[in-house]
């Protein structure tokens, strides 16, 4: 008479405690590491390690010896930046950064989600995450000064003026994201345009603005001027607003041609990273989400191309003009792709442990 209630109180509990299973959890996915993100962030850290190994001097003193090598010209070349138009493997480093950056708040804030963090909450913790990185930038770039450096062009401060943006558009449409980013493309391209200006003439230079007639004769030829380093809307925007900071003087121009509203067509790059984060936390099939990244990469890389190959829009990493957003973010798929395919599909992931560890 009393194994019946009995086996009604087990069997409700044996279903339940299978049901909370972690195999039929559908957002079990979510709860994993993307390891193929990882690795990319070792890869990309050990790449920034070999300017300590000194890879590019190394690759210099063999030149002076052996000038035609195109072993050593190509060591050189790809771990050192090109000096305005063009891409470099090196060039590569910062676009990844800030494309990793939007695949891993694809992860990162559904993880709070589900720890019960209200919107409010992680839309202020993005806003302190932003103020962080800007402020650590500036910290990094006033390394060698007596005083506070007051500048915004290096990397975590790129990333953090465009971070809390990148996080209100998390968890949009498709349709908003991609047409946000193409609104930030076109944006910067008119802003360029519309700017007055005469640029640098390529025979003479401009040494006030620290550009060499050198320089310009070798760099600058066949560039429309509104794409000349130093002689551009940027440049203009920062001259103001970099002298809104106490200096120690005037601040004049930047030797590398870089500049702060970077960071608006960059945040196009942190957001179609964080598309493919959004593609690969889905349900879709692995062969599916390759797919994707493969076209969406070959895709972009051939439109920055033919802007550039065109004339249209120079591929410009130091000023990073819409061309070179594309271009760079393309490359950035197919590396994902690439790292995605043996480690998280095929499962070949020994080999990969030193980076997971960087």
């Amino acid at each position: 008479m009393n194994s019946k209630p009995q086996l009604k109180k087990t069997q409700p509990i044996a279903v339940k405690s299978l049901s909370l299973g972690p195999k039929s959890s559908p957002d079990q996915f979510v709860k994993q590491r993307l390891k193929s993100l990882d690795a990319y962030r070792g890869l990309i850290m050990v790449s920034l390690a070999f300017v300590g190994f000194g890879m590019a001097d190394v690759a210099k003193l063999h030149l002076v010896t052996d000038p035609s090598s195109s072993f050593w010209q190509g060591l050189h070349f790809h771990f050192t930046h090109v000096q305005w138009a063009g891409c470099s493997y090196w060039d590569l480093i910062q676009p990844s950064f800030m494309f990793m950056v939007g695949v891993s708040m694809a992860y990162s804030y559904v993880q709070r989600e589900k720890k019960g963090h209200s919107y409010g909450k992680m839309l202020r913790h993005a806003m302190i995450r932003s103020l962080a990185l800007v402020l650590l930038g500036v910290f990094l770039s006033s390394n060698s000064s007596d005083t506070t450096n007051w500048s915004f062009m290096n990397v975590l401060s790129q990333i953090g003026l465009g971070y809390t943006f990148l996080f209100l558009l998390w968890r949009r449409q498709f349709a908003t994201q991609v047409t946000t980013a193409a609104v930030l493309l076109v944006g910067t391209w008119l802003l360029y345009f519309a700017f007055p200006n005469t640029g640098v003439a390529p025979e003479a230079g401009a040494a006030q603005i620290g550009v060499s007639a050198e320089w310009a004769a070798e760099n600058l030829e066949g560039i429309d001027a509104v794409w000349h380093k130093n002689a551009n809307v940027g440049h203009a925007v920062d001259r103001w607003f970099l002298n809104l900071f106490p200096r120690e003087s005037e601040f004049e121009f930047n030797r590398g041609g870089y500049q702060t509203i970077n960071f608006i067509p960059s945040l196009a790059t942190m957001l179609f990273g964080l598309i493919c984060g959004e593609l690969l936390r889905s349900k879709r099939r692995s062969s599916m989400k390759l797919l994707f990244l493969i076209v969406g990469g070959l895709a972009a890389i051939a439109v920055g191309f033919v802007l550039d190959w065109s004339g249209i829009c120079p591929s410009i990493k130091r000023i990073w003009t819409p061309s070179w957003a594309l271009f760079s973010t393309g490359w950035c798929c197919l590396i994902l792709a690439a790292l995605y395919l043996v480690i998280d599909v095929i499962g070949f992931q020994r080999w990969a442990f030193p980076l997971y560890v960087v």
